[in-house]
């Protein structure tokens, strides 16, 4: 689908400017309320507005993520490290079933074991935070580095694993019998970034880290497109974020592979956000760290193939820009902590009886739909219900459950579903509230849950096919990218913005473009510093982004780049990305 560039029409422009008001008419309807109501102080900025400042509101309203005194990092929140620990039981759950066993490293890697492997490390150098002293003395002003206490050898935070693993399993593989060795761990890294942004960038994040070793190239390679394949599953099945893998340029690949796969997402704003990436290594480790094993026959002595494989809490940040609107976070019901927040209505000091036969039927409730259905109960005295309502809405919580004193006489509750505001003003689909019978709760409770989750993914993948494009010619993709400004008037996006400015400016843009392109490190280089476009991968499967008026093999009926002019080698996914 190919869009049009340009003003708004004024029928969108009413639209817009509807939904801007629409948390602002939500806060009203919260009103202050009582002492602790703090979820009506923040409005969200209308993401037309500010994207940039629109994700950063989400994630403070839906209280995801706290500042750190430590700049670049971030303290993740408990609504946001349950997040995390579902998708993370997810992973596992899947990694273990692939073979995969859990293990963990440490955190401090000497210097020199980053020099065996002249890529790897020069592609990290930068990033790297180094301990130089084991400890502190007590001075005047407090404390300072004790000038006797430095290390005989620099140890590095770890930025990736590989080099300490695979000094492990130079001891641990001897012989075929040894093959494949497949180790995961979980932990922390550090990557001295220089412009953090929660959960997208930041200095110290959690991540997932798969490697393996396997007696035959075959072997790893198959090794590496199984993980991602179940990456791209989770980021889809269990995410709803809808995703595109391919193979990344030369340019873009993991520093020591011989090859990267990746999963692509594309956010709101039409940018791309790599998600998940797996390498085939080759023998570069294992050559590095003379790691052999011993063939069958007892003779031959062959270095072993690797791969490497992580995702990471970048996924959160893909989560909250696929699914967030103007009213908070948006959680498909698998991801999503709470599943059901029940809130009992018309209930208050002076209604005792009243309260107890309404606790009587949450009993009911609860008994009914736990442990399938993640259920929590928001009995606060302190707060009111539309201020509840209002602050489970920002937290992204699939359904809402109401019930007051009628409603348990009648065994009867009112279901409230989490919709998007990005719908037509006079559409149902923003939430309307629905009478269910208490006796068939439960049915109607997962049938709902099952079809937000529909919903969100067909909502995310929808835009995703509409804000992908083929061209034949470079200069139809850059006038696009160099459009994207035009529908703020004055505020168009410059080219010699950053990243981050351009990206304040800018609510949506055309989005990813499908080019034949002939593989030239040169030529992309020269792209990304025209239009900041970067090759995001050589989808594995272009025909799925584009409508049936494409044909299925798009090389061999454009067989020339869009660029050089030379014959093309690939079908390459173009984009801005964060």
């Amino acid at each position: 689908t190919q869009g049009s560039v340009g003003r708004r029409p004024a029928q969108q422009q009413q639209q817009e400017q509807e939904q801007e008001e629409e948390p602002r008419k939500r806060k009203k309807a919260a009103g202050a309320g009582a002492k602790g109501e703090k979820s009506a102080e923040q409005v969200i900025t209308p993401r037309s507005r500010d994207y940039s400042q629109w994700y950063l509101d989400v994630i403070s309203a839906a209280d995801l993520v706290d500042q750190s005194p430590v700049k670049g990092c971030m303290i993740i929140k408990p609504w946001g490290m349950a997040i995390w620990e579902l998708l993370r039981d997810e992973f596992d759950r899947k990694i273990k079933a692939s073979g995969a066993e859990n293990a963990y490293f440490p955190l401090l890697i000497p210097q020199s074991f980053l020099s065996k492997e002249a890529d790897h490390v020069e592609g990290f150098a930068k990033e790297c935070a180094v301990v130089t002293h084991h400890r502190l003395k007590s001075t005047d002003d407090g404390v300072a580095v004790d000038p006797e206490a430095k290390l005989e050898e620099p140890l590095i935070v770890r930025p990736t694993s590989e080099t300490m693993i695979w000094h492990t399993f130079q001891r641990w593989i001897t012989s075929y019998r040894d093959l494949p060795l497949k180790i995961n761990q979980w932990a922390n890294v550090v990557r001295w970034e220089l412009r953090t942004r929660p959960f997208l960038r930041s200095a110290e994040f959690l991540w997932q880290e798969g490697h393996t070793a396997h007696a035959t190239e075959e072997e790893a390679v198959a090794c590496a497109r199984e993980m991602l394949d179940l990456y791209a599953d989770v980021a889809e099945s269990f995410l709803a974020v809808p995703v595109v893998a391919g193979s990344k340029t030369k340019t873009e690949r993991f520093a020591g592979a011989e090859e990267t796969l990746t999963i692509e997402a594309q956010m709101p704003n039409g940018w791309a956000l790599q998600s998940g990436t797996s390498h085939f290594l080759g023998q570069n480790f294992a050559r590095a760290f003379d790691v052999y094993y011993q063939g069958r026959d007892g003779k031959s002595r062959d270095l072993v193939w690797a791969t490497s494989w992580g995702v990471s809490t970048r996924l959160l940040g893909a989560l909250v820009m696929t699914h967030a609107d103007d009213l908070g976070l948006k959680l498909p019901p698998t991801v999503a902590p709470v599943q059901v927040v029940i809130v009992p209505v018309g209930v208050g000091a002076n209604k005792k009886d009243a309260a107890a036969l309404v606790d009587e039927k949450i009993d009911t409730i609860l008994a009914a739909l736990r442990p399938d259905v993640r259920c929590k109960v928001d009995d606060r005295d302190y707060v009111r219900p539309g201020a509840k309502f209002f602050e489970w809405e920002r937290k992204g919580v699939p359904l809402r459950l109401e019930i007051g004193p009628r409603d348990a006489v009648a065994d009867r509750c009112v279901l409230v579903e989490r919709k998007s505001s990005f719908v037509d003003s006079s559409s149902s689909e923003k939430g309307e509230k629905i009478t269910v019978p208490l006796d068939s709760l439960k049915q109607d409770v997962t049938d709902r849950l099952a079809s937000l989750q529909r919903t969100y993914f067909d909502e995310a993948k929808d835009r995703l096919l509409e804000n992908s494009h083929f061209v034949t010619t470079y200069d139809d993709m850059k006038r696009r990218i160099l459009a994207q400004g035009e529908d703020d008037d004055d505020d168009a996006v410059s080219l010699d913005d950053d990243d981050d400015k351009a990206e304040d400016k800018v609510a949506s843009c055309p989005g990813f473009f499908l080019a034949p392109w002939c593989d030239d490190a040169e030529n992309e280089a020269a792209i990304k510093s025209d239009c900041k476009a970067t090759i995001r991968c050589f989808p594995f499967d272009p025909s799925l982004l584009l409508d049936d008026e494409h044909p299925s093999d798009l090389l061999a009926h454009h067989p020339t780049c869009f660029y050089s002019g030379k014959p093309a080698t690939h079908i390459a996914l173009f984009a801005r990305a964060f």
